[in-house]
């Protein structure tokens, strides 16, 4: 059987064979030149040429000579897959997704901004986005609230969220559940459960936003399955992953251990502290994948980008490559819908993040106006899709 590799490289090169006849072509759609090539999915990290064909990836090389259509010069600046960021709300506007493609996000999910009765909108929005989009449905009918969506536990509604699942299987790629108290109170863990019966049937993962939960940790995440996610990882207390001495709990290591996703999932109300992550990460329990909750207003928030909520992680001691590796190939895995992305892999679609990281005081700000200095910081500088150059800095 054809393995997956030689099935890519395959495309690539019927991509070049079957170019218009008669003038010469170019080898080449476009070469990013003369980037540091981060590449976690295959362990890369040097200096080289990137060569796009037919919208896949054709060369990572050295040199891969001077024969395209386009030269885009990279000097200077980190190109890395497309960055994928699991735990946004861009479906919620037509103009919240090419918003997010200019930060480098190439492939995105909307995380239960629609319920079962308001999906339809959100699947027309992820349709027509430029980039890789799918969202995850609500198990609150209504979708995310401002006064407690699942204070009346009938709103979680199982034969209403599978039939939004029915409509949309081209789009929906899981189940959202928010489980603070002010939320869902003391329906926390039957909203779950219903979150789960919702998705069983399909096959779909859940995601289950935590903090300040009135079920403690220890009951939440049995409920949890392989490849569930949980999402805001490092909510302060009441009932976050650390206990009362700021260890971390053994039921959390022994999640992560059967399969179950932690994410970041930066937000801006209640999702995190600067002692929280730091606490955490002193005991080697970092995120699996980082993620925004971005909207369209984030830029005027401590969110501000993707590329700047990925900084917040090395200034904290991540090394790069796993940072990259968080937003890339680590996001990649956790649907489907993104099983070719989140590589540079020859034969991969050609979804592309150029980022510049420069030195000097940056400020970032947690979700309680806790400010850290960092002396480095990532900035998009072009973005390409499907081969094609579709933002830069300048533009």
């Amino acid at each position: 059987m054809t393995n997956r590799r030689r099935f890519l490289q395959a495309a690539v090169s019927l991509a070049l064979a079957t170019r218009l006849p008669g003038a010469r072509a170019a080898t080449y759609d476009l070469i990013i030149r003369g980037g540091r090539v981060i590449d976690p999915s295959v362990g890369l990290d040097a200096v080289r040429d990137v060569a796009i064909a037919g919208g896949r990836i054709a060369a990572v090389a050295s040199d891969v000579g001077d024969d395209a259509d386009e030269v885009l010069d990279a000097s200077g600046r980190i190109v890395a897959p497309g960055l994928i960021d699991i735990h946004t709300h861009a479906g919620r506007d037509a103009a919240a997704p090419p918003l997010a493609l200019a930060d480098g996000v190439t492939g995105f999910v909307d995380a239960g901004s629609a319920g079962a009765d308001n999906i339809d909108a959100i699947a027309v929005v992820i349709r027509s986005a430029p980039q890789t989009g799918c969202a995850l449905v609500h198990i609150a009918r209504t979708g995310v609230t401002g006064d407690g969506e699942l204070n009346d536990i009938n709103a979680a509604n199982v034969a209403l969220a599978q039939g939004a699942i029915a409509r949309h299987r081209d789009v929906v790629a899981g189940v959202k559940i928010r489980l603070s108290e002010s939320v869902a109170g003391s329906n926390d863990l039957e909203a779950l459960r219903r979150a789960q019966e919702a998705a069983r049937p399909f096959g779909l993962p859940v995601m289950a936003h935590v903090g300040q939960n009135y079920s403690p940790m220890r009951a939440i995440l049995p409920l949890l399955k392989r490849g569930d996610i949980v999402t805001h990882m490092y909510a302060p207390p009441p009932h976050g992953i650390l206990d009362d001495d700021g260890q971390l709990l053994a039921d959390v290591a022994a999640a992560r251990r059967r399969g179950v996703i932690f994410d970041f999932g930066n937000g801006v109300v209640g999702h995190f502290t600067w002692d929280m992550v730091q606490r955490s990460a002193e005991q080697g329990f970092w995120p699996d994948t980082l993620s925004t909750d971005w909207n369209v207003m984030s830029s005027t928030t401590g969110v501000v980008d993707f590329p700047n909520v990925m900084s917040k992680f090395l200034m904290l001691g991540m090394p790069l490559a796993d940072v990259i590796a968080c937003a890339t190939v680590n996001a990649a895995r956790t649907f489907p819908v993104f099983e070719d992305r989140g590589t540079l892999n020859v034969g991969a679609p050609a979804d592309i993040a150029v980022m510049e990281l420069r030195d000097g005081e940056f400020e970032f700000v947690d979700n309680f106006e806790g400010t850290r200095t960092g002396r480095e910081r990532l900035f998009p500088s072009a973005t390409v899709l499907g081969g094609s150059v579709v933002g830069t800095e300048d533009q």
